[in-house]
């Protein structure tokens, strides 16, 4: 359920973010953000394009 909130932001916002910009924007805690954001590098879901920031895979 986070996992689909966490892509849910990045693919409506475009851009890369960092995981506590995402926390902020979905009202997550940051270390659930965290846990999401893994699994869905893991399952080639998300990307990092740069250092600590994570966009959706196109």
């Amino acid at each position: 359920m986070n996992e689909e909130k966490v892509l849910a932001l990045l693919k409506a916002q475009g851009v890369p973010m960092k995981s506590a910009e995402m926390a902020e924007a979905t009202g997550l805690p940051k270390s659930e953000v965290d846990k999401a954001i893994k699994n869905l590098v893991k399952e080639g879901k998300a990307e990092s394009p740069k250092r600590c920031f994570y966009s959706a895979v196109k």
